[in-house]
């Protein structure tokens, strides 16, 4: 399934993608016996444990559209056409867990051998746009960057998990641009205000659930600034797997539903390392991820003004 959190009418829900590209009500798995729960988003789904009963409405209006039945009739649910909905953020992550240095060809300064440990950081919760949503370069940086990654979202609540039931734990992936001010980034040690401008972490266009994905170890990940071809990697290159990751973060803290772990970006292509172009105004970053889908984000310059009247950075809604 490809599932998705959709804003209509002013009203947000949880729905799934079909197979011509428009999208599925589920706001009634979330029904609790009155009328289907409205204003709840995928992460709620996942929080339920509702996703057997997403697949079941999604299989019946595969099925029924296959047979020709009419979108919106009553066999096939609420059926609403990708133009007349607005994508948001697949889950809204209560933890933002980001992984660095985890493609080989991608080492930190001087380092040559794999890492013995996951190099963890955070990213806070202002950071999350959706897929129709755009980066802000903000006033305060000179040096905003993209990264190209798998997100992995947490499906159920884990502690401890060993790394062979640690997949159990996951919904499916999604695509995260890990969006950093390199200057911010490098004044510390510590990254978190280098990654945490409001707008720097888009994710989406979907989650895809791991049924569909299979080896989450043989996905292709590209990346395009402006039409230019910058990274071309694949998952194989991990350092840490999937799995491990989950597992590792697990020993240190509960993982709860909707919850998403970036699992790092490839290292450029050389050309690109060569020529470093950050992101501008104007600019259209497209991740592409095999199974995935694309990402496409727009990147806008700041918007609300000051009271000394220059623009202020903006989060686009």
């Amino acid at each position: 399934m490809r599932l998705v959190t959709y804003e209509r009418a002013g009203v947000v829900a949880p729905g799934a993608l079909l197979p011509g590209g428009d999208v599925l009500d589920l706001a009634e798995v979330l029904d609790d016996g009155g009328a289907p729960a409205r204003d709840h988003d995928l992460t709620a789904l996942l929080a339920a444990g509702a996703l057997p009963r997403a697949r079941a409405l999604v299989e019946a209006a595969e099925a029924a559209l296959a047979a020709g039945v009419a979108a919106g009739a009553g066999s096939v649910g609420a059926v609403h056409p990708i133009a007349e909905v607005r994508l948001l953020a697949p889950v809204r992550p209560g933890k933002l867990l980001c992984i660095g240095y985890n493609y080989r060809g991608h080492e930190a300064d001087g380092q040559v051998a794999d890492p013995e440990f996951p190099d963890v950081f955070v990213k806070t919760a202002n950071t999350v746009v959706g897929p129709q949503d755009a980066v802000v370069v903000p006033r305060a940086s000179g040096n905003v960057d993209y990264e190209a990654e798998v997100g992995i979202v947490v499906g159920s609540r884990c502690h401890e998990v060993d790394e062979a039931e640690a997949l159990d734990h996951v919904a499916g992936y999604t695509i995260v641009n890990d969006v950093s001010a390199r200057d911010w980034q490098g004044r510390t040690s510590q990254w978190a205000l280098g990654k945490s401008f409001d707008t720097f972490a888009p994710l989406g266009p979907a989650l895809v659930t791991t049924d569909e994905v299979g080896d989450p170890h043989a996905l292709e990940v590209t990346l395009r600034h402006n039409g230019r071809l910058t990274v071309s990697s694949s998952t194989a290159r991990m350092v840490f797997s999937m799995a491990f990751l989950v597992s590792y973060l697990s020993q240190v803290m509960t993982l709860e539903p909707g919850d998403v772990i970036a699992t790092g970006t490839p290292q450029k292509l050389p050309e690109a390392l060569a020529a470093p172009a950050p992101m501008r105004p104007g600019d259209v970053v497209e991740i592409t991820v095999s199974r995935l889908g694309t990402l496409r984000t727009a990147v806008v310059a700041p918007s609300h003004p000051d009271p000394s009247g220059a623009a202020r950075a903006g989060r686009p809604r």
